[in-house]
């Protein structure tokens, strides 16, 4: 499974959105350099006020341009970056990807550690974008839609343009859980 980064972007400040930028470097163990969210350890702010001492999970969130491309179909504004995601990506399914899958994404490697559990600052920002990232199975379970969270591996530059190449774990493969 092969895609393309669409755009890339950082925020230096607790803010819900991240400017894009011409390009961001990961940093091994920490995530995006100059990113709030960036550290060994948990930097989220509701996170933070559980555990600060808990492992940073969340260095890197990715999300799939083939949302953006549906909610602007719905009537929402959103753009890359606007749903506070580092890298934007088309033609691989995030939301199929098993547990400890790799991405190679220009110079890096993330290996994916979860689902983003969207939160009500999507409403804080678009009224009913939150309804609009999460959906029911035919069993009534909760499918979140707003991106992966992942950490850095390797370093490196990303920029747009750059391929992404997915490398799946050993199986049995573990679904994608909220982290």
């Amino acid at each position: 499974m092969t895609g393309v980064v669409e755009s890339v972007g950082r925020g230096e400040r607790h803010r819900f959105s991240k400017a894009p930028h011409p390009s961001i470097r990961l940093l091994a163990g920490l995530g995006i350099e100059g990113d709030c969210h960036a550290g060994e350890t948990v930097k989220h702010r509701s996170r933070v006020a559980r555990d600060p001492s808990r492992p940073n999970l969340r260095q890197v969130h990715l999300i799939h341009a083939e949302l953006h491309d549906e909610l602007v179909g719905k009537g929402f504004r959103v753009a890359a970056g606007d749903m506070g995601e580092n890298i934007t990506t088309r033609g691989v399914d995030l939301l199929g990807l098993p547990t400890g899958a790799r991405l190679t994404v220009g110079e890096s490697v993330i290996e994916v550690t979860g689902l983003r559990n969207p939160c009500s600052q999507l409403n804080d920002f678009l009224p009913g974008l939150m309804n609009a990232v999460l959906d029911r199975d035919a069993d009534g379970g909760l499918i979140r839609r707003a991106g992966i969270m992942g950490v850095v591996i390797v370093g490196g530059a990303v920029r747009p343009g750059d391929a992404i190449v997915v490398a799946l774990p050993p199986g049995p493969h573990r679904p994608l859980q909220p982290v």
